[in-house]
Protein backbone atom coordinates (compact mmCIF):
# COMPACT_ATOMS: atom_id res chain seq x y z
CA UNK A 1 0.00 0.00 0.00
CA UNK A 2 2.74 2.48 0.95
CA UNK A 3 4.77 1.77 -2.19
CA UNK A 4 1.76 2.27 -4.46
CA UNK A 5 0.87 5.51 -2.67
CA UNK A 6 4.47 6.64 -3.13
CA UNK A 7 3.98 6.20 -6.88
CA UNK A 8 1.24 8.88 -6.75
CA UNK A 9 -1.87 6.68 -6.68
CA UNK A 10 -4.85 7.71 -4.60
CA UNK A 11 -6.00 5.65 -1.63
CA UNK A 12 -9.15 4.63 -3.51
CA UNK A 13 -7.15 3.31 -6.48
CA UNK A 14 -4.76 1.42 -4.19
CA UNK A 15 -7.70 -0.14 -2.32
CA UNK A 16 -9.29 -1.32 -5.58
CA UNK A 17 -6.02 -2.77 -6.85
CA UNK A 18 -5.25 -4.67 -3.61
CA UNK A 19 -8.84 -5.63 -2.76
CA UNK A 20 -8.98 -3.86 0.62
CA UNK A 21 -11.07 -1.05 2.05
CA UNK A 22 -10.07 2.53 1.41
CA UNK A 23 -9.93 3.24 5.16
CA UNK A 24 -7.33 0.47 5.54
CA UNK A 25 -5.08 2.17 3.02
CA UNK A 26 -5.54 5.48 4.79
CA UNK A 27 -4.63 3.98 8.15
CA UNK A 28 -1.32 2.57 6.93
CA UNK A 29 -0.48 5.80 5.10
CA UNK A 30 -0.94 7.76 8.33
CA UNK A 31 1.15 5.32 10.34
CA UNK A 32 3.94 5.48 7.79
CA UNK A 33 3.89 9.29 7.80
CA UNK A 34 3.99 9.38 11.61
CA UNK A 35 6.53 6.65 12.43
CA UNK A 36 8.19 5.69 9.15
CA UNK A 37 9.12 2.01 8.68
CA UNK A 38 8.51 1.36 12.42
CA UNK A 39 4.90 2.31 11.90
CA UNK A 40 4.38 -0.64 9.55
CA UNK A 41 5.08 -3.23 12.26
CA UNK A 42 2.32 -4.72 14.37
CA UNK A 43 1.64 -2.71 17.50
CA UNK A 44 1.66 -4.18 20.99
CA UNK A 45 -1.61 -5.79 21.95
CA UNK A 46 -2.37 -5.92 25.65
CA UNK A 47 -4.94 -8.64 25.18
CA UNK A 48 -7.35 -9.76 27.83
CA UNK A 49 -6.50 -8.53 31.35
CA UNK A 50 -5.01 -11.16 33.66
CA UNK A 51 -7.45 -12.84 36.01
CA UNK A 52 -4.82 -14.89 37.90
CA UNK A 53 -2.18 -12.98 39.84
CA UNK A 54 1.45 -13.97 40.42
CA UNK A 55 0.62 -14.59 44.07
CA UNK A 56 -2.06 -17.13 43.12
CA UNK A 57 0.34 -18.89 40.74
CA UNK A 58 3.00 -19.04 43.47
CA UNK A 59 0.44 -20.42 45.92
CA UNK A 60 -0.58 -23.21 43.53
CA UNK A 61 3.05 -24.18 42.91
CA UNK A 62 3.88 -24.11 46.64
CA UNK A 63 0.85 -26.22 47.59
CA UNK A 64 1.57 -28.71 44.81
CA UNK A 65 5.14 -29.22 46.00
CA UNK A 66 4.72 -29.11 49.76
CA UNK A 67 1.20 -30.28 50.64
CA UNK A 68 -1.16 -33.17 49.93
CA UNK A 69 -4.97 -33.31 49.88
CA UNK A 70 -6.83 -34.91 52.77
CA UNK A 71 -8.20 -37.83 50.78
CA UNK A 72 -5.28 -38.61 48.46
CA UNK A 73 -1.50 -38.90 48.32
CA UNK A 74 -1.07 -36.36 45.49
CA UNK A 75 -2.98 -33.45 44.06
CA UNK A 76 -4.97 -33.89 40.88
CA UNK A 77 -5.88 -31.04 38.54
CA UNK A 78 -9.49 -30.98 39.63
CA UNK A 79 -8.79 -31.36 43.36
CA UNK A 80 -6.31 -28.47 43.22
CA UNK A 81 -8.80 -26.42 41.22
CA UNK A 82 -11.53 -27.04 43.79
CA UNK A 83 -9.20 -26.20 46.66
CA UNK A 84 -7.69 -23.06 45.13
CA UNK A 85 -10.85 -21.68 43.52
CA UNK A 86 -9.25 -21.60 40.06
CA UNK A 87 -10.40 -23.43 36.95
CA UNK A 88 -8.90 -26.80 36.09
CA UNK A 89 -7.56 -25.39 32.81
CA UNK A 90 -5.69 -22.70 34.77
CA UNK A 91 -4.18 -25.35 37.06
CA UNK A 92 -3.14 -27.36 34.00
CA UNK A 93 -1.41 -24.34 32.46
CA UNK A 94 0.41 -23.55 35.71
CA UNK A 95 1.61 -27.13 36.14
CA UNK A 96 2.71 -27.29 32.51
CA UNK A 97 4.60 -24.00 32.79
CA UNK A 98 6.49 -25.17 35.88
CA UNK A 99 6.92 -28.80 34.77
CA UNK A 100 4.86 -30.24 37.64
CA UNK A 101 3.49 -33.78 37.25
CA UNK A 102 1.98 -34.98 40.55
CA UNK A 103 0.41 -38.00 38.84
CA UNK A 104 3.83 -39.46 37.96
CA UNK A 105 6.32 -41.16 40.26
CA UNK A 106 9.77 -42.59 39.60
CA UNK A 107 12.20 -44.70 41.56
CA UNK A 108 15.92 -44.44 42.11
CA UNK A 109 18.62 -46.13 44.12
CA UNK A 110 22.09 -44.93 44.98
CA UNK A 111 24.66 -47.53 45.98
CA UNK A 112 26.56 -46.86 49.20
CA UNK A 113 29.14 -49.56 48.44
CA UNK A 114 32.64 -48.07 48.55
CA UNK A 115 33.79 -50.67 46.02
CA UNK A 116 30.84 -50.14 43.67
CA UNK A 117 32.95 -48.81 40.76
CA UNK A 118 35.49 -51.64 41.08
CA UNK A 119 32.74 -54.26 41.09
CA UNK A 120 31.09 -52.73 38.02
CA UNK A 121 34.39 -52.79 36.15
CA UNK A 122 34.90 -56.46 37.08
CA UNK A 123 31.42 -57.48 35.92
CA UNK A 124 31.47 -55.46 32.69
CA UNK A 125 34.96 -56.77 31.96
CA UNK A 126 33.69 -60.33 32.37
CA UNK A 127 30.91 -59.69 29.87
CA UNK A 128 33.19 -57.95 27.38
CA UNK A 129 35.99 -60.51 27.58
CA UNK A 130 34.86 -63.80 29.15
CA UNK A 131 37.42 -66.52 29.91
CA UNK A 132 38.20 -68.95 27.11
CA UNK A 133 35.60 -71.72 26.73
CA UNK A 134 33.61 -70.34 29.66
CA UNK A 135 29.86 -70.05 30.10
CA UNK A 136 28.86 -66.66 31.55
CA UNK A 137 25.53 -66.58 33.35
CA UNK A 138 23.77 -63.34 34.27
CA UNK A 139 21.81 -63.64 37.51
CA UNK A 140 19.04 -61.22 38.43
CA UNK A 141 16.21 -61.11 40.92
CA UNK A 142 12.64 -60.71 39.75
CA UNK A 143 10.67 -59.20 42.59
CA UNK A 144 6.95 -58.84 43.27
CA UNK A 145 6.02 -62.37 42.25
CA UNK A 146 3.60 -64.00 44.67
CA UNK A 147 1.94 -67.39 44.72
CA UNK A 148 -1.66 -66.25 44.29
CA UNK A 149 -4.83 -68.10 43.46
CA UNK A 150 -8.32 -66.80 42.69
CA UNK A 151 -11.01 -67.33 45.30
CA UNK A 152 -13.37 -68.72 42.64
CA UNK A 153 -12.70 -70.72 39.46
CA UNK A 154 -12.07 -68.79 36.27
CA UNK A 155 -15.16 -68.71 34.05
CA UNK A 156 -14.19 -69.74 30.51
CA UNK A 157 -14.76 -67.63 27.43
CA UNK A 158 -18.01 -68.14 25.52
CA UNK A 159 -19.41 -66.67 22.29
CA UNK A 160 -19.98 -63.00 23.00
CA UNK A 161 -18.61 -63.33 26.54
CA UNK A 162 -14.99 -62.74 27.57
CA UNK A 163 -13.16 -64.91 30.05
CA UNK A 164 -14.00 -63.78 33.57
CA UNK A 165 -12.19 -64.06 36.85
CA UNK A 166 -12.80 -62.71 40.31
CA UNK A 167 -10.73 -59.76 41.45
CA UNK A 168 -10.21 -61.30 44.89
CA UNK A 169 -7.43 -63.80 45.52
CA UNK A 170 -5.87 -66.04 48.16
CA UNK A 171 -2.23 -65.66 49.17
CA UNK A 172 -0.34 -68.93 49.10
CA UNK A 173 2.93 -67.52 50.36
CA UNK A 174 5.96 -66.77 48.27
CA UNK A 175 8.27 -68.80 46.11
CA UNK A 176 11.62 -68.44 44.38
CA UNK A 177 11.75 -69.09 40.64
CA UNK A 178 14.96 -70.05 38.84
CA UNK A 179 14.73 -70.02 35.04
CA UNK A 180 16.96 -70.13 31.97
CA UNK A 181 17.51 -69.44 28.95
CA UNK A 182 16.54 -66.39 26.93
CA UNK A 183 19.13 -67.03 24.23
CA UNK A 184 17.47 -70.12 22.81
CA UNK A 185 13.99 -69.77 24.28
CA UNK A 186 14.36 -72.97 26.29
CA UNK A 187 13.20 -72.78 29.89
CA UNK A 188 15.01 -74.70 32.59
CA UNK A 189 13.05 -73.72 35.67
CA UNK A 190 12.18 -74.86 39.15
CA UNK A 191 10.40 -73.25 42.11
CA UNK A 192 11.97 -73.23 45.54
CA UNK A 193 10.59 -72.12 48.89
CA UNK A 194 13.77 -70.19 49.62
CA UNK A 195 16.52 -68.56 47.56
CA UNK A 196 19.72 -69.29 49.41
CA UNK A 197 23.10 -70.32 48.04
CA UNK A 198 22.02 -73.96 48.48
CA UNK A 199 19.07 -73.59 46.11
CA UNK A 200 21.13 -71.64 43.60
CA UNK A 201 23.87 -74.26 43.59
CA UNK A 202 21.26 -76.96 43.04
CA UNK A 203 19.92 -74.98 40.09
CA UNK A 204 23.40 -74.64 38.59
CA UNK A 205 23.82 -78.40 38.82
CA UNK A 206 20.53 -78.81 37.01
CA UNK A 207 21.73 -76.47 34.25
CA UNK A 208 24.96 -78.45 33.96
CA UNK A 209 23.00 -81.68 33.65
CA UNK A 210 20.66 -80.38 30.93
CA UNK A 211 23.17 -78.39 28.87
CA UNK A 212 24.79 -80.04 25.82
CA UNK A 213 28.32 -81.32 26.32
CA UNK A 214 29.82 -80.45 22.93
CA UNK A 215 32.06 -77.33 22.75
CA UNK A 216 30.23 -76.08 19.68
CA UNK A 217 26.88 -76.45 21.43
CA UNK A 218 28.08 -74.59 24.51
CA UNK A 219 28.86 -71.35 22.70
CA UNK A 220 25.24 -70.09 22.51
CA UNK A 221 24.97 -70.56 26.25
CA UNK A 222 27.26 -67.54 26.70
CA UNK A 223 24.28 -65.37 25.90
CA UNK A 224 22.04 -67.21 28.36
CA UNK A 225 20.52 -65.43 31.30
CA UNK A 226 19.57 -66.99 34.59
CA UNK A 227 16.57 -65.27 36.14
CA UNK A 228 16.64 -65.62 39.90
CA UNK A 229 13.38 -64.36 41.32
CA UNK A 230 11.48 -64.28 44.57
CA UNK A 231 8.56 -62.36 45.92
Amino acid sequence: MVLLCAQGLQSKDVAERLGVHEHTVGKWRRRFLQDGIEGLTDEYRAGRPRTVSDAQVAQVVERTLNTTPKDATHWSIRSMAASSGLSHTTIRRIWTAFGLQPHRAGTFKLSSDLLFVDKVQDIVGLYMSPPDRAVVLCVDEKSQIQALDREQPVLPMAPGVAERRTHTYVRNGTTALFALDVATGAVIGHCYKRHRATEFLDFLKRIDAEMPNGPADLFPAREAMTSFGSA
